[in-house]
């Protein structure tokens, strides 16, 4: 077929112009999130979170509808675009968001094409370009060299970082951020100056919250350096300074919503990032940072990196079979795969539309720490040697509806991506009464964080829970989800005469009628940790604490939850 040069490159202006728009409105939206934290105006950050989530696809959607207005008939023509993806990538060489633009470019393109696994000819499965095609940003960080002390170190960031509010004492923090980072190395044994300190100098803000994020170096060791601020009745005070690489991993946990943060060259940002949290997969930085579509991109990358050296085969996830979603992992891989089953075990009565529908509520709310992210794949296609072969039987009786085997292939039509967790109820049968403890208190905790946020889980069950390396409590079992403000709390009312004998209760309930009295009959663990969550949160058998907490939210108080741990604060 002869392709027409001016279509194409009539095409690809069109993809670039409307990515160019995107990142204009994206960093439009995130330069609002200054004044919103200097004037507390918490409910404006979370409707910017939200309109920011919804732009991508948005722009994705309006270069797909112009596009069919230009190509017409040939807009599946897939000759036609393997010319249009040459012509596109040439206009990223000068761009320093290359790779969010590439992502772009696919994204647009499975809006035109169903298609399977990926196809080279039309898509960028891997980056166009072997190195940065730009120039390295050279004003990512301030560099901060030998100061006279700690203390004079964080006087010294305090000041390059200035908000339209003052600080309430930066020599009050900077005397109390140093004292941590001389105690800090006390304990290494190596008192003394430090060498070099690096912070990055876009602030990252996320719902109440503003972060300084950097390094120090001294002798050989790199520590992570993370100012913590909150403006306090209109005055900025440091209220955590994190100094290690799990306090800073949980900072920018898969469970927590998107940062807020200028960044002018997304690649340089991730790397700077991974020095500080060498574990965390660059999908997952290039999502805390608001990347979202790229980081799934990233991860897609990242599986098939990993199954192109593994001779493991995914197998049934541990814990407990679900009855809505059949789940699976590889042993050798800190990720789950979740599906929905054709038909859904009693007594579950929700749809698969609902489930979907309670995964995009999550991916939009504030996540509290509490709640995993998921990315949702379509048309996965995995070779068939990577399935264990129980787990693939099982796939193609009770999904049959998403999964297919095609020769030597597995095609799977929708899936859910997530980092796996231990489940709960897996850990507290698997470890002694004393290590399960802090689990135990900390699942009552998730609960109540969850609430704070205006989320109740719907199944308490253990099983619904998991454990994080880092030994937090999280939730991922969304089908029966809800928002807090519509459960109805109420009162287990006495049992009338005849009761006892009634199969239902004789009083009405609600289809939103919760008992908190009922709860503990989720609790599915030894006596003496029961007894350990009985006393810890005795409060979550009771109406009053929920209705306290409905009460709240329906003012207009937005309950932060703090990402990081009370012996962190400064105050």
């Amino acid at each position: 077929m002869h392709v027409e040069p001016g279509l194409v490159e009539e095409a690809a202006d069109l993809i670039r112009d409307c990515f160019v728009e995107y990142t204009r409105r994206f960093a439009e939206n995130t330069a609002r999130s200054q004044a919103r934290f200097e004037e507390r105006d918490w409910a404006g950050a979370h409707a910017d979170a939200v309109e920011r989530l919804e732009l991508y696809p948005a722009m994705a959607g309006e270069a797909r509808g112009r596009l069919g207005d230009l190509l017409g008939s040939d807009i599946d023509n897939r000759e036609l675009w393997a010319a249009i993806k040459a012509s596109y990538s040439t206009r990223l060489a000068d761009r320093d968001v290359w790779e969010i633009g590439e992502t772009f470019y696919n994204s647009v393109t499975r809006l035109v094409f169903v298609t399977t696994g990926v196809d080279p000819q039309v898509e960028f499965v891997s980056t166009d370009f072997l190195k940065p095609p730009t120039r390295p940003q050279r004003d990512l960080y301030y560099r901060y060299d030998r100061a006279a002390s700690a203390e004079r170190l964080v006087e010294a960031v305090l000041t390059d970082f200035r908000f339209g509010v003052l600080y309430e004492d930066i020599r009050r923090d900077a005397r109390r951020v140093g004292g941590e980072i001389e105690a800090l190395f006390e304990e290494f044994g190596e008192p003394g100056l430090i060498e070099r300190a690096e912070v990055v100098s876009a602030v990252f803000y996320r719902e109440q919250g503003a972060y300084l994020v950097g390094r120090l170096y001294r002798g050989v060791r790199l520590i992570p350096f993370v100012l913590a601020l909150r403006n306090r009745d209109g005055a900025v005070v440091v209220d955590a300074v994190l100094l290690d690489e799990e306090a800073v991993s949980i900072l920018f946990s898969f469970t927590r919503s998107h940062f807020h943060v200028a960044a002018e060259r997304p690649f340089e940002l991730v790397r700077f990032l991974r020095t500080l949290m060498p574990r965390k997969r660059p999908s997952e930085l290039y999502s805390s940072i608001g990347f979202h579509k790229h980081a799934k991109t990233e991860l897609f990358r990242e599986i098939l990196e990993h199954l192109a050296t593994t001779d493991a085969r995914f197998e049934y996830a541990p814990g407990a079979r679900g009855l809505v979603m059949v789940v699976f992992t590889m042993p050798d891989l800190d990720l789950v795969f979740k599906m929905l089953r054709d038909r859904f075990g009693a007594p579950k009565k929700t749809t698969p539309r609902s489930v979907k529908e309670k995964y995009d509520l999550v991916f939009k709310h504030d996540r509290a720490g509490r709640l995993i992210d998921a990315h949702s794949f379509e048309h996965l296609q995995l070779e068939r040697r990577h399935f264990a072969d129980d787990l693939l039987e099982g796939l193609t009786t009770e999904c049959a509806n998403t999964v297919r085997v095609a020769g030597d292939t597995v095609v799977i039509d929708h899936a859910y991506i997530e980092r796996r967790v231990t489940p709960l109820d897996v850990h507290v049968r698997s470890v002694s009464v004393e290590e399960a403890t802090p689990a135990v208190v900390d699942y009552g905790r998730a609960i109540k964080d969850l609430a704070a946020s205006n989320v109740f889980p719907g199944d308490l069950l253990l099983k619904n829970f998991g454990l994080t390396r880092h030994g937090r409590v999280v939730f991922y079992d969304y089908d029966e989800l809800m928002r807090l403000e519509e459960c109805v709390f109420r009162e287990l009312p006495e049992p009338a005469e005849g009761d006892e004998m009634a199969e239902i209760p004789l009083f009405g309930v609600g289809p939103d009628d919760l008992f908190p009295e009922e709860f503990r009959s989720y609790l599915g663990m030894p006596k003496l940790l029961r007894e350990v969550f009985e006393r810890e949160h005795a409060d979550l058998f009771a109406v009053p604490y929920w209705r306290e907490i409905q009460l709240r939210l329906e003012s207009g108080d937005l309950i932060e939850v703090l990402p990081y741990a009370e012996e962190e604060r400064l105050t």
